[in-house]
């Protein structure tokens, strides 16, 4: 007899000779998805998962690093324009390790190794440059591990030491910074870089650092330090102000009823301004106190004339009599309390401001304009003798070009759900085919192979169990009984015609075994041809064991 794998690959190629053009289409087209797909999946589950090994690279660091991957077989691959190197999990720490005995990544900013070069025959010019590029380097380096900086270059402006004071000069540095993709320095990371420079250097202040980034803002200026420009300084005021005037109208007033536009005049100088006042202490005791006192008594001559005015004497007064003369002075010198109040004005601060405020009309139904313009003065901090201005004003607004927008934030919201909506449909619809034909080619499959499940049947192993039934010519084969039928006769059996063993049931209906066998035959032949077969040769071989 076959085997079941035998069997089994018949049933497959006689199915498959039995399709249609159309099926094997189907089936080739599903069996192409499947193989595809596995393809894919393995792929993906074979693929190893990839981690920076270095980021920020120059070209010549990326391209040496790269040669070494290539020597050492390691796969890998580039992002960030080539800055940045990825390679499998496993083999990081490796990679690691050579590159770093390679000297890899170089840094471009020696700092103080670059003292160690330096001969015992240098010149105090050739050390004094050493050692500011030392500096350099070395604050380059530190600026560049703050966050969301890439790269760094420090260049310090140091004058040369003078005996005279009045003429020594003050340190500058510029610091140039690159941020990563997408960062933008905050302020308190332009002041730490200011302070950290200044810091660094003797008798440098913050404001003596400027920092620039690559898109060529100026952070940070000489003589205004991190805060920005006057301009920079103005803007930053009047946004703060009038987000604060803004929030407490939405808040009154409804969002998107009330506008809010401040200006301030800003002080662009600065200066130091110091003031003295003294004061008398109370009750409080003499510094010194001295006193002198004359005395003259005796005769003298009376008064005498003075010169005329053309230098000819004047006759003497009245004659000589008796005089007495007396002078006392006191001088005293007191305590006195001397306060001295030096104050440095920076420049930013405000001369003056105005705020102009337009309410919708309609808007304020339980407030006035007077109510609502002591609410813009107290939340913007109006002092009227500064002269500041409020001005508020309820208007109608022009909701034209919002409605427009908003109409066409609905239509582009709208499409986006149209779009996904698409897409959805579109992956429901390839799933859907991909289900179909797989139910399809199943269905099928399943049908041929219950049509091919019949096992051809030997006849001669029937002969051998009932040896008295002859084998008449051909008569006419009953329903039933064809069901057990085999389709092809097997090869080198002995092919009985199924009409004799219908006769021979027949003949033998006296004996109730044979009946009983008969009816259980013909019900599961009707019911089942191949539980039928098993019957049959199980049947069978309890007949030979006895």
């Amino acid at each position: 007899m076959p085997s079941p794998m035998s069997n089994a690959a018949t049933r497959l190629g006689d199915a498959v000779k039995s399709f249609t053009v159309a099926q094997r289409t189907i089936a080739i087209i599903g069996v192409a998805v499947l193989l595809l797909g596995g393809i894919a999946l393995t792929s993906w589950l074979s693929k190893p998962s990839y981690t920076p090994l270095f980021s920020g690279l120059s070209g010549e660091d990326a391209s040496t690093i790269v040669d070494q991957l290539q020597t050492d077989g390691v796969p890998y691959e580039l992002s960030n324009g080539g800055g940045t190197i990825m390679v499998p999990e496993t083999a990081v720490y490796d990679q690691r390790i050579k590159a770093a005995s390679a000297g890899l990544p170089s840094s471009s900013t020696a700092g103080y190794s670059l003292l160690d070069d330096m001969g015992v025959t240098s010149s105090e010019f050739q050390q004094s440059t050493t050692y500011k590029r030392a500096l350099e380097g070395e604050l380059a380096a530190t600026v560049s591990a703050i966050d969301g900086v890439k790269t760094a270059t420090v260049r310090l402006a140091i004058p040369e030491d003078t005996v005279f004071v009045a003429e020594q000069g003050k340190p500058t540095a510029s610091v140039f910074v690159e941020t990563t993709p997408g960062t933008t320095l905050s302020s308190s990371q332009v002041q730490a870089i200011t302070h950290l420079t200044s810091a660094s250097i003797d008798r440098m202040d913050a404001s003596d650092v400027a920092v620039i980034d690559a898109q060529g803002t100026v952070l940070s200026a000489v003589g205004v330090g991190a805060t920005g420009g006057s301009d920079q300084q103005a803007s930053d005021y009047e946004k703060r102000v009038a987000a604060s005037v803004q929030t407490m109208l939405d808040r009154v007033v409804g969002v998107g009823n009330a506008t809010v536009v401040v200006a301030a005049d800003m002080k662009l100088e600065s200066g130091e301004r110091v003031e003295e006042s003294f004061s008398t202490p109370e009750d409080g005791p003499a510094l010194n106190e001295s006193s002198t006192t004359e005395a003259y008594e005796g005769a003298g001559r009376g008064n005498a004339g003075v010169l005329g005015p053309d230098n000819i004497a004047v006759p003497e007064g009245g004659a000589n009599g008796d005089g007495t003369f007396n002078s006392e002075t006191s001088t005293r010198n007191n305590a006195v309390n001397k306060t001295t109040e030096s104050t440095i004005v920076p420049a930013g601060g405000i001369n003056r401001q105005t705020i102009s405020v337009a309410v919708n009309q309609g808007a304020t139904a339980n407030l006035n304009v007077a109510t609502l313009t002591d609410l813009v003065s107290s939340a913007a901090g109006i002092d009227a003798a500064r002269g500041d201005i409020v001005t508020v004003e309820e208007l109608r607004f022009n909701n034209a070009d919002a409605q427009a927008a908003a109409d066409a934030l609905a239509e582009a919201d709208k499409a986006l759900a149209e779009a996904q909506r698409a897409e959805l449909i579109r992956t429901l619809a390839i799933v859907a085919a991909i289900l179909l034909v797989a139910i399809i080619v199943l269905i099928v499959y399943a049908r041929r192979s219950r049509r091919q499940r019949r096992e051809p049947l030997d006849l001669g192993e029937l002969q051998g169990v009932y040896p008295a039934i002859p084998a008449p010519s051909a008569p006419a084969l009953d329903p039933a009984v064809a069901l057990i039928s085999p389709i092809e006769p097997a090869p080198n059996t002995t092919s009985i015609d199924v009409g004799a063993v219908q006769s021979a049931l027949q003949a033998a209906s006296a004996d109730t075994e044979l009946q009983r066998m008969r009816s259980d035959i013909d019900q599961l032949a009707s019911e089942d041809p191949a539980k039928t077969a098993e019957y049959l040769r199980s049947m069978m071989d309890d007949r030979q064991s006895v």
